[in-house]
């Protein structure tokens, strides 16, 4: 929920990796649905699964913000997007058009962790509710 308010309140548009962190926490809120009304021990080790998951894709992320390693081709900047070459057409149209956010670029910061980091460190707590949960049996609260 915060980062849809940094989007949609703060004007912080997200990139790719963004986006793909955001998936794991949509299956877990789905899962806590389920899980209220059924619960079960499946329940709450697929909400471990995806609270892991949402971390290492924050891990990924912070990897490539910082160069420890590369991104996906398509979250970082490349060569066919030098706007020298581009026409005057292609240039209002690459100005007026969607906005393209590179994941290899940190657009926010907190404590000195980016956002990406944050939802790692986030995702790693809500794994362990979500594992107490596991360990309590059958009770996702």
């Amino acid at each position: 929920l915060a980062a849809l308010g940094y989007q949609y309140l703060g004007g912080l548009l997200p990139c790719a990796m963004c986006l793909w962190q955001r998936w794991p926490h949509r299956i877990a809120m789905a899962l806590t649905l389920i899980g209220v009304l059924r619960p079960s021990n499946g329940i709450a080790a697929l909400g471990v699964a995806s609270m892991l998951v949402s971390a290492g894709l924050g891990v990924f992320h912070t990897g490539v913000e910082r160069s420890w390693w590369e991104g996906p081709q398509s979250c970082a900047a490349t060569a066919s997007q030098d706007l020298g070459a581009m026409s005057g057409a292609e240039l209002l149209d690459f100005t007026t058009g969607p906005q393209i956010v590179m994941c290899d670029e940190v657009a926010w910061t907190a404590l000195g962790l980016s956002m990406a980091s944050w939802i790692a460190l986030l995702s790693l707590v809500l794994a362990a509710f979500w594992a107490c949960a596991l360990l309590r049996g059958h009770r996702v609260f």
